[in-house]
């Protein structure tokens, strides 16, 4: 009997990757080996978050970069080495404008103080990421973030070009993107909204939304060329803010500033073209406390990607380097 239960157990999750028994994810993880672990991690959050609203937004983008590149294992935190002098941190998408990382270096260490060699660097981006979300939505945010990631010991730039969607995608790449990763076009349009928060540099968005036609709000667009130069280049590329009304807090307006056609990037605006991920727009923005709660699902969702167990990793003295470089 128990030998068969074994075997429906194997099945199933062979047909169900990402699920997170599967995965030996679980909410409370570290319950009995690291109690205070995620008070940790939220304190450390909310210091740098409380002085730096940009910090919150980096943190999640980090979890979604991180999960989309070799999946949720703290990858994208690996610093070059000689082995290795293009992780995923250098390549385009993540350098320069990946943030955060100071943040998972200082709860790494309070951690590790607390219960060495116990907690994954991986675990720490998705909670460092649950609790940016919390901080910035005014602790409307509450996510239940499931834990037992292991760190992959994989880094490549060129994966995270493959891997991470671009910012002129679109909407049938986007969920062809979203889908290779086992999210649908629903959890594409949700995660999405965390454009409501951040800035981006003004090369993201000029070529595609500037310099040629397209359906930007004209005064949008003109408050846009201000800000940025015709021709941005590494030497001067400032950033804007990727939502003008409410451009810290982590609520809902993406959305409204999508159907008003006041979105960076062709991949926002492209949200508006299919009846299907139109609708889901129209309801993110309109039905209070929708967007919230398909947002917290959605996340949850993303953050078991591909993720390491067993053998397949380990947990990571210093974030930034393998055990065993």
């Amino acid at each position: 009997m128990a030998t068969a239960l074994r075997l429906a157990v194997a099945v199933t999750c062979a047909f169900l990757v990402l699920a997170s028994a599967c995965q030996g994810l679980e909410v409370g993880y570290y319950k009995k080996s690291c109690p205070r672990v995620e008070h940790i991690v939220r304190a450390e959050v909310k210091k740098f978050v409380y002085k730096n609203a940009g910090i919150g937004a980096g943190l999640i983008r980090l979890l979604f970069h991180d999960c989309f590149v070799q999946g949720c294992d703290g990858s994208v935190l690996l610093d070059p080495t000689p082995a290795n002098p293009q992780p995923e941190k250098l390549s385009p998408p993540n350098f320069p404008s990946l943030r955060g990382f100071e943040v998972i270096d200082a709860a790494k260490d309070a951690v590790e103080k607390a219960c060495p060699g116990t907690v994954s660097c991986a675990d720490i981006v998705a909670f460092a990421a649950r609790d940016a979300a919390y901080f910035l939505s005014r602790l409307r945010v509450k996510i239940n973030m499931p834990a037992g990631r292991l760190d992959g010991r994989v880094s490549n730039a060129s994966e995270a070009l493959d891997n991470l969607p671009p910012p002129f995608f679109n909407v049938t790449e986007l969920v062809d993107a979203f889908a290779a990763k086992g999210l649908d076009a629903e959890d594409m349009v949700v995660l999405s909204g965390a454009h409501t928060v951040g800035r981006a540099h003004c090369s993201s968005f000029v070529p595609d939304r500037l310099a040629a036609p397209s359906d930007i709000d004209a005064g949008f667009a003109n408050v846009l060329r201000r800000r940025c130069p015709a021709d941005p280049a590494p030497g001067n590329d400032p950033t804007v803010n990727q939502d003008l009304a409410t451009p810290n807090a982590f609520d809902n307006q993406y959305y409204k500033d999508v159907l008003a056609h006041k979105v960076l990037f062709t991949s926002d605006a492209a949200l508006l073209t299919a009846p299907e991920t139109a609708k889901m727009v129209r309801d993110n923005a309109y039905i209070p406390g929708w967007w919230e709660d398909k947002f917290k699902a959605a996340f949850v969702k993303m953050s078991r990607v591909e993720v390491k167990t067993g053998k397949q990793g380990e947990i990571r003295k210093n974030c930034r380097v393998v055990n065993h470089a």
